[in-house]
């Protein structure tokens, strides 16, 4: 087997890189280790920033979002017995969108501009340095060798592709708590995202769509979602959240999954190893708070697939001896951005910390120029900084 790039992945970054690269003419084939279903139903990240959209729709891959997805001009800030609303818009001409993960593959998956095979085994990958080339086991046990001019690792923290972009720099930071996260099959209390801080720990409204509510709560690592009752879920949301104040209801409904999500950030740096590009999770994680990962993986396949355009189209490398850097610039800003939405909305249970954190959310919500800091941050960030 022979093709000019070797993705390895089949999520959204997958993918998405997949067809930029047909549109740049360039060929491409997409190995994934799970089940195409698996793929598709994984429940992941559901806010996209601007520049995202942007590209999906220059791509053509913006009908169905501005059909079905959600428009939101900004998103709520709380404290007990306070809620204040930062109009991204108003702030920086700019909003977010509604339209989860899984909305992403399935726009990617009818665009059916890549060759993909799903549930391949024994993934390696030769060569990085010269001439590279994967091996693999497809679905049937019959064994593979895909010869390529570039291999892109696309399949996140736990894949191949990460641990053969070595020796490397590595940055990590785990955080002492945990989301417990919960899908509902309610209509959303709330018309933009909640953030809330709380004594008794973090809480957040998100939605999926006008029929599905996504929240979360801050829980301690370890956490077995079985241990929490819906019951208890519904309690702790309408006490976080602030049910009842000011006239607000949180309306409960069928939770139809639950799941833990550990917190923690890292970086590994150079994204590239001789021929093998990494992007999205196989090169950095950052905390959901600031809801960065899907469109950290975006902007690093807008740059990757320009790179690999001008490098397999043309023979011009100067994109791709930059891209590793250039990626970095907008991964460590959003690293940051994560990390302090992270640390100024989670209770850690000093109460030194608190003070300091309800002090930095009165500055966020009445001061125009921290508020602008943080739409601009959360929706504004151009593809490459």
């Amino acid at each position: 087997m022979r093709t000019q790039v070797a993705i390895i992945g089949a999520g959204p970054a997958g993918l998405l890189l997949a067809h930029l690269l047909h549109r740049g003419g360039v060929d491409a084939v997409v190995l994934e280790t799970r089940s195409q279903e698996y793929v598709a139903a994984r429940i992941r990240a559901g806010i996209l920033e601007s520049s995202s959209v942007e590209l999906l729709e220059s791509a053509g891959l913006g009908d169905r979002l501005r059909a079905e997805g959600h428009e939101h001009r900004g998103i709520y800030l709380q404290m007990p017995g306070e809620r204040h609303h930062l109009d991204f818009v108003d702030l920086t001409g700019r909003s977010v969108w509604v339209h989860g993960q899984t909305e992403v593959q399935k726009d990617l998956v009818a665009a059916g501009t890549a060759e993909v095979h799903y549930e391949v085994t024994e993934v390696g990958l030769h060569s990085l340095e010269s001439d590279p080339y994967v091996t693999f086991v497809d679905s049937t046990g019959a064994r593979h060798r895909l010869d390529a001019d570039v291999i892109a690792g696309c399949d996140g923290s736990f894949g191949p592709s990460r641990a053969a972009a070595t020796p490397a720099e590595t940055f990590e930071r785990v955080y002492p708590y945990s989301w417990l996260g919960i899908l509902a099959d309610v209509a959303p209390s709330t018309d933009e995202l909640i953030y809330a801080w709380h004594p008794d720990g973090f809480a957040l409204h998100s939605m999926r769509s006008e029929t599905v509510s996504r929240l979360y709560l801050q829980v301690p690592n370890g956490t077995d979602p079985a241990d929490w009752s819906d019951d208890r879920i519904w309690a702790e949301l309408a006490t976080r959240l602030g049910d009842g104040e000011n006239g607000w209801k949180l309306t409960p409904g069928p939770i139809t999954d639950k799941s833990v999500l550990p917190m923690r950030s890292y970086v590994q740096t150079p994204m590239r190893r001789g021929r093998l590009f990494l992007a999205g999770d196989a090169a950095h994680i950052v905390p959901p708070t600031g809801a960065k990962g899907l469109n950290l993986a975006i902007a690093d396949v807008a740059l990757l697939s320009s790179a690999l355009v001008a490098l397999l189209r043309e023979g011009d490398s100067r994109l791709a001896d930059r891209y590793s850097d250039d990626a970095l610039r907008r991964v460590w800003r959003c690293t940051h951005f994560s990390w302090w939405m992270t640390t100024m909305l989670h209770a850690s249970g000093d109460p030194f910390d608190a003070q300091l954190q309800l002090s930095q959310l009165r500055w966020v919500t009445t001061s125009t120029a921290g508020a602008t800091g943080l739409a601009e941050n959360y929706a504004g960030l151009p593809l490459a900084l």
